[in-house]
């Protein structure tokens, strides 16, 4: 600095921690919550079209002997697990399983880098799923699911828009973990 000691200045700058190349970024962006917002929106579309056009356990063939619109309503949690149990406050404990799990998920979101793009689009369908789903839950106490696929006597777990969105962001989040999708900068171990 003109006039002044450079040396005080230097004794700062030498102790402090090196400025990061790139700034810490949030989780969430326009992409992120675009992605969650489409997933939602989607999901409720679709299960709102069933509520309204096919009745409870009605049967639609879309595919012969591989896929149907079938209406059902799902009280339990994925695959229908506990859909089939009784007990008290069972709306309200599902419920909280699925906030829980919606907490969790956007927790561990916000420590991925923003190099890890799988991840963060799979948690992105994982999140926009999961409140879809949610959605439901709170509302009605129920999922609406409506894609049936079976193949002669077998039937895979009647799912959704946001079941299918889960499970693609799953499979997503999955990927990134084994390192594929991911680029990856050089470390120094």
């Amino acid at each position: 600095m003109p006039g002044g000691d450079n040396g005080d200045m230097n004794e700062i700058l030498e102790g402090a921690a090196p400025a990061p190349r790139n700034p810490s970024r949030p989780y969430v962006r326009p992409m992120e919550l675009a992605t969650i917002g489409s997933v939602v929106a989607f999901d409720q579309l679709t299960k709102e079209i069933v509520r309204r056009t096919i009745g409870l356990y009605d049967r639609h063939p879309i595919i012969d002997g591989l896929l149907d619109i079938t209406h059902v309503q799902n009280t339990g949690a994925a695959f229908g697990i506990l859909n089939a149990a009784d007990f008290p406050y069972k709306a309200v404990v599902m419920i909280g399983i699925a906030a829980i799990a919606l907490v969790a998920i956007a927790a561990y979101a916000t420590q991925l880098g923003f190099h890890e793009r799988f991840a963060r689009f799979g948690l992105s369908l994982i999140l926009g799923g999961a409140f879809g789903n949610l959605i439901d839950r709170a509302i009605a106490g129920y999922v609406v699911d409506f894609v049936d696929i079976y193949w002669g006597a077998a039937h895979f777990w009647a799912f959704n828009v946001a079941d299918a969105a889960i499970t693609t962001g799953a499979v997503l989040v999955l990927l990134d973990m084994i390192g594929l999708g991911r680029q990856h900068a050089s470390h120094s171990v």
